[in-house]
């Protein structure tokens, strides 16, 4: 089989409008009911032809054969205050990784592309890439709360906190999602956080993954596409971020753009799977001209800066306004500059005494060995907390380490199926199969995907056929100037005719 076949493993019900629910506690790689469409000048308008009003329950009945027996209320939707309850655990726990020997496939794979080597299916998570990106949106209470500030830096801060906890999902997330098919959509609607997401698989060499989020009371627009860049460095993955990320807050007229920082995981060979998260990240307001500037550190020597952010916040005159730093597996907050300095100082002069023993146990050490985690911030006085992580649910170990957000992503109840779009990773009989425990028929059919779309590739070469994507544009992101993917709209009009057969 040569690289060209190989392939990348890198909704809740729609009901009728209601005024959006902003998240309410503090949180842990789309606008209102009508579309959004992209002018000349990348401004958004609405409209009518999307609208949520009109639709009902009675209109999800299951048109797919989908029996909902992996589900356990018996095809009824729990309610609480008004707001559908999602479930809080997987059908079926993770299957054990100890037993397969991965060096054996790996060894004559370094400094190459992960994603033209083919992986167990024992490695995967039962969640597809698209999916996985969906998990930006676990944190959406920032964004709402950034809409309501009417201070400019102030937003900033908020939304700095949503891109450090953006990542916040892939600690300890060690299984690879599946690799979307071409074509492939998902879709998610959470009222109580007041988003609708679409995105869309729209290449597959290189394979990239496009999404749109938008607020359901028209406040904001969240969107990008993703193509991580996968390398196997040894004993380590490495993950390049590649694609921009842009949120727009239409009240405010404000437009941030971002990148994600790099990603490692390591010991793949042998010992403990950890993450670790590296880069520098600039969000930068373009209406603005402030710029808040992240350094996620790496690892060190000793430890000390695993997981650690730190950065600023500046003005268009480079003038640092105030510090944010904290943990992107804990929490952040934001301090005066002076303060913060001065705080810094202090802390270091304590650390010296330190240094030698810290220095002699180095060097007995792996030097890819997980650090001691020290799991506290030291919080410098007069800080404001910006974010804090949520709690892990106590069976998350034994379910791929999901969040609760990222136990919900794949459910499925018979009443959805005829709202979804076929296309939709619900569908994926593979990740189903996974989900619920099935590992034999989760590799067959995985492999029986993966031949139905090499064979219609060649079909479609066959024909001198491009392929054409159904939700997304290739364009121009008008604030950046590079090119993106563009949501075209339409989706959520529920005109699913002429989709591909991927499944």
């Amino acid at each position: 089989m040569s690289n060209e076949d190989e392939f990348y493993d890198a909704v809740t019900v729609f009901r009728k409008k209601k005024k959006a629910l902003p998240s309410r506690g503090l949180g842990v790689m789309l606008k209102s009911a009508a579309d959004l469409t992209v002018g000349q000048q990348g401004s958004r308008g609405l409209d009518s032809d999307e609208s949520c009003e009109g639709l009902s329950e009675a209109s999800f009945k299951d048109a797919r054969g989908f029996d909902g027996s992996s589900q356990k209320n018996n095809g009824s939707v729990p309610q609480e205050n008004g707001i559908r309850k999602h479930r809080t655990s997987l059908p079926a726990p993770m299957f054990s990784r100890n037993t397969v020997s991965i060096w054996s496939i790996l060894k004559k794979c370094i400094g190459l592309e992960l994603s033209k080597i083919t992986m167990p299916i024992v490695f995967n998570e039962p969640l597809s890439f698209l999916q996985r990106i969906s998990e930006y949106m676990e944190h959406t209470y920032l964004i709402n709360k950034a809409c309501s500030l009417s201070d400019s830096i102030e937003r900033m801060q908020s939304v700095a906190a949503f891109a450090v906890s953006a990542v916040a999902s892939q600690w300890d997330r060690t299984g690879k999602p599946f690799n979307p098919l071409l074509g492939e959509t998902f879709e998610l609607i959470r009222e109580d956080q007041g988003f609708r997401l679409v995105s869309e698989q729209v290449s597959h060499h290189p394979p990239v993954s496009a999404f749109h989020a938008e607020s359901l009371s028209g406040d904001f627009v969240f969107h990008g596409s993703i193509y991580p860049k996968l390398k196997f460095w040894g004993k380590s993955v490495e993950a390049e971020p590649r694609g921009t990320i842009t949120l727009e807050l239409l009240k405010h007229n404000e437009v941030y753009t971002w990148s994600n920082p790099y990603c490692c995981v390591h010991n793949i060979i042998l010992g403990k799977l950890w993450i670790e998260q590296y880069g520098t990240v600039e969000i930068v307001n373009h209406s603005t001209g402030e710029k808040c500037v992240l350094n996620f550190k790496p690892c060190g020597m000793f430890g000390k800066e695993l997981h650690k952010v730190e950065g600023h916040i500046q003005d268009k005159n480079k003038k640092k306004l105030c510090v944010i730093y904290g943990k992107w597996t804990e929490c952040m907050w934001s301090s005066d500059p002076q303060e913060y300095e001065i705080y810094k100082k202090s802390d270091k002069k304590g650390d010296k005494s330190k240094k030698n023993e810290e220095l002699q146990k180095a060097e007995n050490d792996e030097a890819d060995d997980m650090p001691e985690i020290q799991e506290t911030v030291s919080v410098v006085p007069g800080s404001t907390l910006l974010w804090r992580i949520e709690s892990r649910p106590a069976h998350s170990a034994k379910m791929y380490n999901f969040t609760n957000f990222a136990m919900a992503l794949n459910e499925l109840e018979p009443n959805m199926g005829a709202m979804l779009a076929p296309t939709d990773c619900r569908f994926r009989p593979d990740i189903r199969a996974m989900e619920n425990g099935n590992i034999d028929e989760a590799s067959k059919q995985k492999e029986r995907l993966e031949e139905k779309q090499r064979a219609a590739r060649k079909e479609r070469a066959k024909h001198e056929e491009e392929w054409t994507t159904r939700w997304f544009q290739m364009g121009t992101n008008p604030y950046t100037g590079s090119q993106d993917w563009i949501y075209s709209g339409g989706y959520f009009n529920r005109n699913y005719q002429n989709l591909p057969d991927i499944y």
